[in-house]
C-alpha cells in the first residue's frame, strides 16, 4: 500500500504549509482568519487561537509524515508527494488570502469577480 503513503505525505505537506501563517500570526500577536472566526476562514480569530490552530496543523503533519510509512527525504517520490503537497496548499492560501490583503494581481481579482 505505497500510494496511500505517498497522499499521506502529500497532506503531511499540506498540514505543515498551512501551520506557517497560522503559528506566524499567532506568536507575533497579530490576528488572522481561521476556521474558527466568523464568518469561517473570512472573520479574524485571536492570535492565541491561531497559534493553537497552527501547533494542531504541525501535530497532524508531523502523523502524517513521520508516523505513516518510512518517509525518506533523500527519496525524491516522498520529497516530491510532500512538496506537491506542500505548494498547492501555499498557492490556495495565497489566493483566498491575498483577497484580503491585496496580493492578487488585478488579473486574478477581475477573473474572481466574473
Amino acid at each position: 500500500m505505497e500510494w496511500l503513503h505517498y497522499i499521506s505525505y502529500f497532506f503531511g505537506g499540506f498540514f505543515l504549509c498551512n501551520t506557517i501563517p497560522h503559528f506566524v500570526s499567532g506568536m507575533t500577536g497579530r490576528p488572522f482568519q481561521s476556521p474558527f472566526a466568523k464568518p469561517p476562514g473570512r472573520g479574524l480569530s485571536s492570535s492565541t487561537v491561531n497559534m493553537l490552530w497552527g501547533f494542531l496543523n504541525l501535530l497532524i503533519s508531523y502523523v502524517l509524515i513521520c508516523r505513516v510509512g518510512d518517509f525518506r527525504l533523500r527519496s525524491t517520490t516522498h520529497a516530491a508527494a510532500f512538496g506537491f503537497g506542500f505548494l498547492l496548499m501555499g498557492l490556495q492560501a495565497a489566493r483566498h488570502f491575498g483577497h484580503f490583503y491585496g496580493g492578487n494581481s488585478p488579473e486574478d481579482s477581475s477573473a474572481d469577480t466574473h
